[in-house]
């Protein structure tokens, strides 16, 4: 098998606009995960994933969109491929399953199943200003998540979760 490039999950708003913390935290997260010679995998639509894509291909970075619709042409411009799957929400999994790791920016609905999804196939999940989770027993520390403060802080657990 050929070495691959680390693959690291961006999740996060979907309707994060510029000059929002959502927005400029997956920007940055983009840059550095591109400078690290990550691939990023998104949902390949707006908000978040279009700051971290668009962020990323311009440090020269590979961004990889996984589309809810059967139509390639719904990804975002900056996305270097297009993954169209025609499979609505569900295509939360396969984002989440693609990469080594994943990084929640904010909240929304859809990033509490992303973040399942992740912790269910045991990737890791740097969490800036994204959800919280606790439980009972071996549940109680939200094993797997680590809420961060700072897009570095993010790209220094993922890449340190595929060490």
């Amino acid at each position: 098998m050929a070495d691959r490039a680390p693959t690291v999950s961006v999740i996060g708003a979907g309707g994060a606009q510029p000059g929002e913390a959502a927005w400029e935290n997956a920007a940055e997260v983009g840059r550095l995960l591109a400078e690290a010679g990550a691939v990023i995998v998104c949902g390949g639509g707006g908000g978040v994933m279009a700051a971290a894509a668009e962020a990323a291909e311009a440090a020269g970075g590979t961004v990889i969109g996984i589309v809810p619709s059967d139509d390639p042409a719904h990804a975002n411009p900056h996305c270097t491929y297009v993954i169209a799957t025609g499979i609505g929400h569900a295509r939360n999994l396969a984002v989440v399953a693609s990469g080594g790791a994943v990084i929640a920016i904010g909240g929304e609905w859809g990033r509490l199943s992303e973040i399942g999804f992740a912790r269910r196939l045991g990737r890791t999940v740097a969490a800036i200003g994204s959800w919280r989770a606790e439980g009972a027993g071996e549940m109680a520390q939200a094993p797997g998540i680590e809420a961060v403060d700072d897009p570095a802080a993010a790209v220094r657990v993922a890449l340190g979760a595929l060490a």
